[in-house]
């Protein structure tokens, strides 16, 4: 059996940098390892809504609202991807980190709860747009109106 995950390892000074080097170096031989730079994408700022990667917050209308970790995975997900339409398996997949064929209720559960506490309005969602019959995506066009 192959499992799959990701280990995200952010760094803020250059002692964590050494030891996550270490770790790095350690555990490379049993994964792949694919580098990246944070520094660039700290920040996925739309019009109204702001989530700040490296300290795990959101905010709207620059008030912090509070996500649960599936909430927070599932939005950073969508918002990487605007315009995206991603299937509720390719959804449950990348966040809950498992393979599923019967993930449809857990990520329609996420989504409602995440649109009631990001959209202005969650009957008339303004950020997470539904694609019938094939999932969700992160509608950049209508934020910014």
């Amino acid at each position: 059996m192959v499992a799959y995950g990701k280990i995200l390892v952010l760094t803020l000074n250059e002692q964590e940098e050494k030891v996550t080097n270490k770790i790095i170096s350690a555990i490379s031989d049993y994964i792949q390892i694919e580098p990246m730079h944070v520094s660039s994408v700290s920040i996925l700022s739309f019009p109204g809504l702001e989530i700040i990667l490296h300290q795990h917050r959101v905010l709207r209308d620059g008030k912090d609202i509070s996500l649960t970790r599936l909430e927070y995975s599932t939005l950073v997900l969508l918002a990487s991807n605007p315009g995206i339409v991603l299937t509720k398996t390719q959804i449950f997949e990348a966040v809950w980190n498992m393979d599923s064929d019967s993930c449809h209720s857990s990520v329609v559960n996420v989504i409602y709860n995440l649109r009631k506490k990001i959209e202005p309005d969650s009957k008339n969602p303004t950020y997470i747009k539904t694609v019938l019959g094939v999932g969700y995506k992160f509608d950049m066009r209508n934020a910014e109106e």
